[in-house]
């Protein structure tokens, strides 16, 4: 099995007839202050397999800040049914929504595994509006 694409976009979804919809495809964000949380943020990883990939498989996603430190990550199990005799590639859209923290400006990366493997890495590039500041320090005064 491996990847055809992986990207960002504000939304995406499967259609009846199992069509892959992709809408506003983007690779950096512009926030006005950080920190900031980057709400319903979609990942689209479109894998490709054949029936030799039959069985149970782990994803997994690690989103990680500029700096490479681990900001959060999630693994779950993709079951693969038999196809119907005579297939041999199939299609397995993954459609994950999530919300993006942004602690820093920068480079960001999402890390998808297949089975304890990295087999992709999508990167977002975060920038501060022009006339942004960081968010204030709270002052604690006993």
């Amino acid at each position: 099995m491996h990847v055809a694409f992986a990207l960002f976009a504000d939304a995406a979804n499967l259609s009846q007839e199992g069509k892959l919809n992709i809408l506003g495809v983007f690779d950096a964000l512009q926030v006005g202050t950080l920190p900031a949380l980057h709400p319903r943020a979609t990942l689209v990883v479109h894998l490709k397999g054949s029936p030799a990939d039959v069985g149970n498989h782990r994803v997994s996603l690690a989103w990680l800040s500029p700096g490479g430190n681990e900001l959060w990550s999630s693994e779950g199990e993709l079951g693969i049914a038999a196809p119907p005799p005579g297939v041999v590639e199939m299609d397995f859209p993954l459609v994950a929504h999530l919300d993006l923290p942004l602690d820093v400006a920068g480079g960001y990366l999402m890390r998808v595994g297949l089975d304890g493997q990295t087999c992709a890495e999508v990167p977002i590039q975060v920038r501060p509006a022009a006339n942004a500041t960081a968010a204030p320090t709270p002052v604690w005064m006993s």
